[in-house]
């Protein structure tokens, strides 16, 4: 099992990223992760360490799938890979519909669909085999469709690939889309994950797997893990307790919670009906209290430095391929990877 640190980068001045990043490098953690939501996009700063760093691999997690055409997506990554020398690894996702709707202005149907035809664009692009043709529910290469010139010819993009194989990841949480990961992604980014529920949430995976005709072993599955270093565990349970709440009882009108259903998956039903209820009421103390400690320990890493230590080794023995730590702290870093 290999270590990722995933940068959850806000906008601040460079400078305050690079220490960890370099250190990053220097120390030989695999793999390092950008985020977006509706503020700093995730490839920029993936531009900007490409130039700084020797080692890393850089990943998306996640490019959004609504915010870019698929040729957009395919030339960014083509373009990174070479500025990086090889190292870029795309992870896209979907997100969710308020962002999709309310920043993108694009709708949230069909979001399988849209997935699957999207991915299959850009690995034809970055295959870089023939021109880039594809006739399908959402998208049309060349489109031909309502307000079209009707002059447009399928198109080779104009940059030579590093790596016509180049990883693409899918983050997915709901069990259609984990699903999904598993027929057509060579990666899983997974939200809420655990050893202990590893049969129960990869099933969904390996049967998306067996569809492609592959196994277990050409998935690489890297979780995005929560960290709150502390003095104690139970300090560090309670730092993360509130994120958590939100996490799995908000819920929109008429939308789906899929860290919900994933708790209930995990076996945790109970408490995550009473931490939904207590949010609609209203009480949101009440919420955060029904947290259950055995959930934290599982899905995040909180306490003291050794703790954390000891529950990243308890991951060894896991189908994980890089564990993804959401963190900046150097010193765990160090000893987190000097463990392993």
């Amino acid at each position: 099992m290999r270590l990722g640190l995933a940068l959850g980068y806000g906008g601040e001045p460079v400078e305050e990223i690079l220490p960890i990043v370099r250190h990053a490098d220097r120390i030989g953690i695999d793999s390092v992760w950008s985020v977006e939501e509706y503020g700093p996009d995730a490839v920029s700063v993936l531009g900007y360490l490409a130039a700084t760093t020797e080692h890393l691999k850089l990943g998306t997690a996640i490019m959004q799938i609504p915010a870019r055409t698929p040729a957009a997506t395919a030339m960014t990554a083509m373009t990174l890979d070479v500025l990086s020398g090889g190292r870029f690894q795309l992870g896209l996702g979907l997100s969710v519909p308020w962002i999709v709707e309310g920043w993108h202005g694009r709708p949230y149907s069909r979001p399988l669909q849209r997935t699957r035809e999207y991915v299959t664009i850009v690995r034809k692009a970055i295959e870089h085999a023939e021109r880039v043709e594809h006739v399908g529910d959402i998208y049309q290469l060349p489109y031909r469709g309502p307000g079209s010139s009707g002059t447009a010819r399928p198109v080779k993009a104009d940059i030579r690939p590093l790596r016509p194989d180049l990883p693409l990841y899918l983050g997915a949480i709901g069990p259609r889309n984990v699903e999904l990961t598993g027929e057509i992604a060579d990666g899983w980014l997974a939200g809420f994950y655990a050893p202990e529920h590893e049969a129960a949430l990869t099933r969904p995976l390996d049967t998306g797997l067996r569809r492609s005709g592959r196994t277990p072993a050409d998935m690489k599955i890297s979780p995005i893990v929560y960290v709150a270093r502390a003095e104690t565990v139970e300090e560090g349970r309670d730092r993360l307790r509130p994120l958590f709440a939100h996490l799995i009882g908000a819920v929109g009108p008429g939308g789906r919670n899929t860290y919900f259903d994933v708790a209930c998956r995990m076996g945790y039903e109970g408490p995550a009906h009473t931490i939904r209820r207590h949010l609609a009421e209203g009480h949101r103390p009440d919420a955060v209290a029904a947290v259950p400690d055995s959930l934290l320990d599982e899905v995040a890493l909180p306490g003291p430095i050794p703790a954390i230590v000891d529950r990243i080794l308890a991951w060894k023995d896991s189908r994980v391929d890089t564990l993804i730590l959401l963190d900046r702290d150097p010193e765990l870093l160090e000893a987190a990877q000097a463990a392993l």
